[in-house]
């Protein structure tokens, strides 16, 4: 099926009277690209991430428009009839459903991780090369195994996983982290993550690399606020991850050790150029000996014991 893409620059101010207008002309929903909005969001939502690519930051520059999608019929023909009676400089494009739901997945294949692991998309063949392929859905919640921190992840926790150990991953996103350590054969993983669609993405790729719940299990919540749920995890794991950003490293490593064994290992990672001696320092304080420090692409990955 065809649609056709509308784009009515728009005044910020004027945004939700002329949505309310296009409505009543039978839109039948909205895409809002704000610049004011872009920024407002990153403001408070710091907990997230260190870093926001500047190409990603450069398509808000200036930006304050509405977009909308018309089936390319008789009827979508005749709303964009009036909209363009209603609005000048309006800017039209068309576009195949198969653009937004196929095309995405030509630029993820097989990514080689660490001397083990391949990741490969659920919808790629497996290489023929000998590592253990860790499958993946690249499409549904961070965590594809393209990224410079999961990748310093994956290759660093390879040389400690074995047939006992237990694995908790926090901040788990699409479970990769998890997944890999019990793909290279750990025992069971518990992940987290505050995302409440995390649990449902996790166990949709488990399956995919026939992991079930005996072996892994996931919850969603605030590992900084929620001190019940901190509890409810225990404190006898081998190996604790944390791929996530500075500003969670960092309160999160002063209870950190309360998940570890005493030859437990920490590895984290997510941290920004220029904030690796800050989460060091925190590492340190809370009683934790820097085992090795990693960097690739401008971020940094600390695997850590107890001191």
């Amino acid at each position: 099926m065809r649609y056709i893409e509308v784009i009515v620059d728009t005044p910020a101010e004027e945004i939700d009277a002329r949505c309310e207008q296009m409505s009543a002309l039978g839109v039948g929903g909205f895409v809002i690209e704000n610049e004011a909005d872009f920024q407002d969001f990153l403001d408070n939502n710091h907990q997230y991430w260190d870093y926001v690519d500047e190409e990603l930051s450069s398509r808000f520059a200036g930006v304050s428009r509405i977009k909308c999608y018309l089936v390319d019929d008789e009827d979508g023909r005749a709303i964009l009839r009036s909209l363009r009676e209603r609005y000048q400089g309006l800017q039209v494009s068309y576009v195949e459903d198969s653009d937004w739901e196929n095309n995405w997945r030509e630029f993820y294949k097989p990514i080689p991780v660490g001397e083990k692991l391949v990741v490969v998309p659920e919808w790629e063949p497996i290489p023929e090369d000998g590592r253990l392929p860790l499958r993946l859905d690249p499409g549904l919640i961070f965590g594809t195994g393209s990224h410079a921190t999961t990748q310093m992840c994956l290759a660093a926790l390879e040389r400690f996983v074995t047939p006992e150990t237990r694995v908790l991953d926090l901040g788990c996103g699409s479970g990769i982290l998890g997944i890999g350590a019990l793909v290279l054969g750990a025992r069971s993983c518990l992940g987290c993550d505050i995302d409440p669609k995390a649990p449902d993405v996790v166990r949709m790729n488990a399956a995919l690399n026939g992991i079930g719940p005996d072996r892994l299990s996931v919850c969603a919540g605030d590992i900084l606020t929620d001190q019940s749920l901190r509890r409810s995890f225990g404190g006898d794991y081998d190996l604790v991850l944390a791929n996530i950003v500075s500003d969670v490293i960092l309160p999160l490593s002063r209870f950190v050790r309360d998940f570890m064994k005493p030859e437990g290992v920490f590895i984290c990672s997510g941290i920004i150029e220029g904030r690796q001696d800050e989460v060091r320092s925190a590492l340190l304080r809370a009683g934790l000996r820097i085992l090795e420090h990693r960097s690739q692409e401008d971020w940094h990955c600390f695997v850590t014991e107890l001191a």
